[in-house]
């Protein structure tokens, strides 16, 4: 039988809250196992090592995998659904496209529905793309910069590649240019500044002004 958390216990409650869980493999649905395995593949996910009959592949830049295999999972092929993010929703589709993998046009979403084109002020989780593998299986690309509050725990930052950490200097540098002529000073301390800053983007804080 399993334990029971009595209702109103705080300490419980507290434990429980505390306890570090991290999201490790999603499993998708497919029909062909080495047909997905040479898709994703082209998608530059890596290749891990696993058990015999079940394939492992990490997007790069990514703490979490997904598997498939033969039984692994009686969800019908090309009924998953799940996001990707990217810092740069343009930049991602044309390196993709250029690996001959099929995406979709960016849009973002809108009040009235999906609009053509990235967001015009290229606001976090507002553009996106589609794309789909072989059975159908569907991953939506969503751009993220900056991200809701508390969205990311105890101010934790990780770069999953250098083009992300690139772009991420490029956005501080340009917030820091901004701060520095709203002060009317240049900004010895800007490092601590860029510091701030990228922290603030990935952990949803305040940002430094």
């Amino acid at each position: 039988m399993s334990p029971k958390v009595a209702q109103g216990d705080a300490s419980a409650t507290s434990r429980i809250e505390s306890l570090d869980v991290k999201l490790e493999v999603i499993v998708i649905p497919v029909s062909d196992v080495d047909l997905s395995k040479t898709f994703y593949q082209r998608l530059g996910w890596r290749l891990d090592q696993t058990p015999p009959g079940i394939v492992q592949l990490t997007p790069h830049g990514s703490a979490c995998s997904v598997q498939f295999g033969p039984g692994l999972t009686s969800a019908a092929p090309g009924s998953a659904m799940a996001y990707l993010i990217v810092s740069d929703i343009e930049a991602a589709r044309d390196t993709l496209v250029a690996a001959g993998v099929e995406v979709g046009d960016v849009f973002h979403v809108s009040p009235d529905g999906p609009v053509d084109g990235p967001d015009p002020e290229r606001r976090s989780y507002v553009s996106r793309a589609t794309l789909r593998d072989p059975d159908g299986n569907t991953w939506l690309m969503q751009e993220i910069t900056d991200r809701l509050p508390g969205r990311i725990e105890g101010g934790l930052t990780s770069f999953g590649s250098v083009s992300d950490l690139a772009s991420a200097l490029r956005r501080a540098a340009d917030a820091h240019g901004e701060h520095e002529k709203r002060t009317g000073e240049h900004d010895d301390n800007w490092p601590d500044w860029y510091a701030a800053y990228m922290v603030s983007e990935q952990s949803g804080a305040k940002p430094p002004k």
